[in-house]
């Protein structure tokens, strides 16, 4: 409608559009507060990477990952957390749950962890090690890194050494993977010095490796790397990686042990920075967990810090991964995302 000039009341109007936008701007910052949630929000300001992803018997998503230190030295960890959610928003710490301390053979680098569930019990796989590393001078370099397990009768822990010791000393290793296939076989893959695209099999009882190491066959293209992540769907295997620790790309197989083929980046750098990823699925959707090194000036040391974050991850019909880009958005609408799927499976079944 309408109205004439004359019959609108200045005074009543501006009072509007100010009572409008005071309504609106709270919903407005609140609807941004609630989405933008990447990186994810473990309930404080702590720094985490590499984080494994894992959906236990209960249904939660459990994600393990490493603990940088405020303004930490170097990669001078000490410990490693685990967190655990209903609808990847709000989360629960469930606090360390391995510390260097509970180790007879390491002192420091606590790394990037992975987890399995197995006889009955929850198994960590670690890396860990001694020595200083001296980047300036290589050759003065001490460092020394291995893999160790922890086992433990809750998926939060604590977790206990289980074989007092690295399961190998030679070659220095670390970023392991740990994945069990339906037919119950287990298989840890990891980075090592001159050692990178192996596979070890794993006894049953997790605690010892089997045989010798397996040389892969990667069909040829074998790229610097570190922290592999393996996992299966639909009967294809997938070999993931930081390619040159920065760029995630991935390879396909028929077997566990390969041979594999290379088809390219899930995720490209960022800004020369290393990552550090998992992919699993969770009620239905899969998710890419990695890290992000981001700015922190809130923090004593204003330099970029290590924070987890999360974003969803789509297939072709080929079985091929679609490229995946980082949002501030993340993950944080996966709770009416899921509703929505059930109300239409709910409908469809009608």
């Amino acid at each position: 409608m309408n109205y004439p000039v004359s019959s609108i009341n200045p005074g009543k109007t501006i009072m509007n559009r100010f009572l409008f936008k005071s309504v609106l701007l709270p919903f407005l910052l609140g609807s941004s507060m609630c989405f933008a949630q990447n990186p994810l929000d473990f309930g404080s300001n702590i720094r985490t990477a590499d984080p494994s992803g894992h959906v236990w018997a209960d249904g939660r998503m459990y994600l393990y990952t490493s603990h940088d230190e405020e303004c930490q030295e170097d990669f001078y960890m000490k410990d490693w957390y685990t967190f655990s959610s209903d609808d990847l928003v709000n989360w629960t710490n469930h606090g360390p749950s391995l510390s260097v301390d509970q180790l007879s053979w390491a002192d420091n680098y606590a790394w990037a962890p992975d987890a399995a569930y197995k006889n009955g019990k929850y198994y960590l796989v670690f890396p860990a090690g001694t020595g200083m590393k001296d980047r300036k001078n290589p050759k003065n370099s001490t460092k020394w890194m291995g893999i160790g397990v922890a086992v433990s009768d809750s998926p939060t822990g604590p977790f206990k050494d289980a074989i007092g010791g690295p399961l190998w000393k030679d070659p220095y290793a670390n970023d392991p993977s740990l994945f069990i296939d339906d037919d119950g076989k287990a298989y840890l893959y990891f980075h090592g010095t001159n050692s990178d695209y192996y596979v070890a099999e794993m006894a049953d009882d997790l605690l010892s490796v089997k045989g010798d190491f397996y040389k892969m066959d990667m069909g040829g293209y074998e790229p610097k790397m570190e922290g592999p992540w393996v996992f299966k769907r639909n009967g294809i295997y997938y070999f993931t990686m930081p390619e040159k620790n920065r760029t995630l790309t991935y390879y396909m197989a028929k077997s566990p042990k390969g041979p594999w083929k290379y088809q390219g980046a899930i995720m490209e750098e960022e800004a020369n920075s290393n990552n550090h990823h998992s992919i699993v699925e969770f009620k239905g959707q899969w998710i890419l967990f990695y890290h992000r090194w981001l700015d922190t000036p809130e923090s004593s040391c204003k330099k970029k810090q290590r924070h987890v974050a999360a974003e969803y991850l789509y297939f072709n019909d080929d079985g091929t991964i679609q490229k995946v880009e980082r949002t501030a958005q993340g993950v944080s609408d996966f709770a009416s995302k899921i509703e929505k799927t059930e109300k239409s499976s709910a409908s469809h079944a009608q």
